[in-house]
Protein backbone atom coordinates (compact mmCIF):
# COMPACT_ATOMS: atom_id res chain seq x y z
CA UNK A 1 0.00 0.00 0.00
CA UNK A 2 1.50 3.44 -0.86
CA UNK A 3 2.37 5.18 2.43
CA UNK A 4 1.36 8.84 0.20
CA UNK A 5 -2.22 7.75 -0.63
CA UNK A 6 -4.58 10.36 -0.69
CA UNK A 7 -6.82 7.54 0.12
CA UNK A 8 -4.64 6.86 3.22
CA UNK A 9 -4.00 10.08 4.49
CA UNK A 10 -6.49 11.60 6.46
CA UNK A 11 -8.28 15.01 7.68
CA UNK A 12 -10.15 15.70 10.58
CA UNK A 13 -12.70 18.18 11.11
CA UNK A 14 -13.97 19.13 14.29
CA UNK A 15 -16.99 21.44 14.96
CA UNK A 16 -18.59 23.11 17.57
CA UNK A 17 -21.19 24.93 18.69
CA UNK A 18 -20.22 25.70 22.44
CA UNK A 19 -22.19 28.48 24.91
CA UNK A 20 -20.66 31.73 25.81
CA UNK A 21 -23.10 33.58 28.03
CA UNK A 22 -21.18 33.38 30.98
CA UNK A 23 -17.53 34.19 32.05
CA UNK A 24 -17.13 30.71 32.85
CA UNK A 25 -18.44 29.52 29.89
CA UNK A 26 -16.62 31.93 27.34
CA UNK A 27 -13.07 30.49 29.22
CA UNK A 28 -14.05 26.48 28.63
CA UNK A 29 -14.68 27.55 24.61
CA UNK A 30 -11.76 29.62 24.91
CA UNK A 31 -9.59 26.64 26.79
CA UNK A 32 -10.92 24.21 24.40
CA UNK A 33 -9.75 26.24 21.23
CA UNK A 34 -6.50 26.79 22.56
CA UNK A 35 -6.23 22.89 23.16
CA UNK A 36 -6.94 22.27 19.69
CA UNK A 37 -4.55 24.82 18.35
CA UNK A 38 -1.79 23.18 20.75
CA UNK A 39 -2.52 19.63 19.18
CA UNK A 40 -1.95 21.06 15.90
CA UNK A 41 -5.65 22.24 14.49
CA UNK A 42 -5.76 25.06 12.55
CA UNK A 43 -9.02 27.13 12.47
CA UNK A 44 -11.01 26.48 9.09
CA UNK A 45 -13.68 29.03 10.30
CA UNK A 46 -14.62 30.28 14.35
CA UNK A 47 -16.47 26.71 15.01
CA UNK A 48 -14.58 24.54 12.54
CA UNK A 49 -10.94 23.52 13.06
CA UNK A 50 -9.01 21.18 11.20
CA UNK A 51 -5.65 18.88 11.05
CA UNK A 52 -4.20 17.02 8.85
CA UNK A 53 -2.70 13.45 9.55
CA UNK A 54 -0.80 11.09 7.32
CA UNK A 55 -2.94 7.62 8.43
CA UNK A 56 -5.84 6.41 10.28
CA UNK A 57 -3.92 5.69 13.17
CA UNK A 58 -2.29 8.63 13.74
CA UNK A 59 -6.11 10.30 13.60
CA UNK A 60 -6.99 8.22 15.88
CA UNK A 61 -4.28 9.46 18.26
CA UNK A 62 -5.93 13.08 17.36
CA UNK A 63 -9.17 11.78 18.18
CA UNK A 64 -9.01 10.64 21.32
CA UNK A 65 -6.58 13.51 22.52
CA UNK A 66 -9.81 16.07 21.11
CA UNK A 67 -12.27 13.36 22.96
CA UNK A 68 -9.97 14.22 26.55
CA UNK A 69 -10.41 17.80 26.65
CA UNK A 70 -14.31 17.87 25.65
CA UNK A 71 -15.93 20.86 27.11
CA UNK A 72 -18.35 20.11 29.92
CA UNK A 73 -21.18 21.89 27.91
CA UNK A 74 -21.90 22.08 24.37
CA UNK A 75 -21.85 20.25 21.44
CA UNK A 76 -18.79 18.92 19.84
CA UNK A 77 -18.80 17.13 16.34
CA UNK A 78 -15.56 15.14 14.98
CA UNK A 79 -15.61 13.81 11.44
CA UNK A 80 -12.51 12.11 9.52
CA UNK A 81 -12.25 12.43 5.51
CA UNK A 82 -9.81 11.39 3.22
CA UNK A 83 -7.19 13.07 1.60
CA UNK A 84 -9.16 12.54 -1.45
CA UNK A 85 -12.28 13.31 -0.08
CA UNK A 86 -10.79 16.76 1.10
CA UNK A 87 -9.77 17.52 -1.94
CA UNK A 88 -13.11 18.18 -3.27
CA UNK A 89 -13.89 20.94 -1.25
CA UNK A 90 -15.60 24.13 -3.37
CA UNK A 91 -14.35 27.53 -1.06
CA UNK A 92 -15.81 30.65 -1.92
CA UNK A 93 -14.87 34.69 -0.05
CA UNK A 94 -17.84 36.81 -1.10
CA UNK A 95 -19.09 34.86 -3.70
CA UNK A 96 -15.69 34.22 -5.34
CA UNK A 97 -14.15 31.10 -5.54
CA UNK A 98 -10.48 30.45 -3.54
CA UNK A 99 -8.45 27.71 -3.29
CA UNK A 100 -8.04 26.42 -0.03
CA UNK A 101 -4.71 26.85 1.65
CA UNK A 102 -2.22 23.97 1.30
CA UNK A 103 -1.30 22.17 4.47
CA UNK A 104 2.31 22.86 6.28
CA UNK A 105 5.13 20.57 5.29
CA UNK A 106 5.18 17.35 6.63
CA UNK A 107 8.18 15.77 8.40
CA UNK A 108 8.71 12.95 8.77
CA UNK A 109 11.96 11.44 10.79
CA UNK A 110 11.07 7.53 10.83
Amino acid sequence: MDRFSEYRIMWILVFFDLPTDTKRERKAAGDFRKQLLKDGFTMFQFSIYVRHCASRENADVHLKRVKAILPQYGQVGMLTITDKQFAGIELYTARKETEPNAPGQQLELF
